[in-house]
């Protein structure tokens, strides 16, 4: 049977799916809050005063 000689695969094939999405989903969850998505202050980034432009017009 397919399944079963391939159950392993599969099994770690869904693990990786739910790691993914749970990394997808956090930073969406993140960006409606307004944070950043690399994990550090805005201060030391090199596009500091780009990627935050559009929100500051607002």
């Amino acid at each position: 049977m397919w399944f079963v000689e391939n159950l392993g695969s599969i099994a770690v094939g869904l693990v990786l799916i739910a790691i993914v999405t749970f990394i997808i989903v956090s930073n969406i969850k993140g960006k409606k809050k307004g944070k950043s998505n690399c994990g550090c202050g805005c201060s030391s980034c090199s596009m500091n005063g780009i990627c935050h432009k559009a929100e500051e017009n607002k």
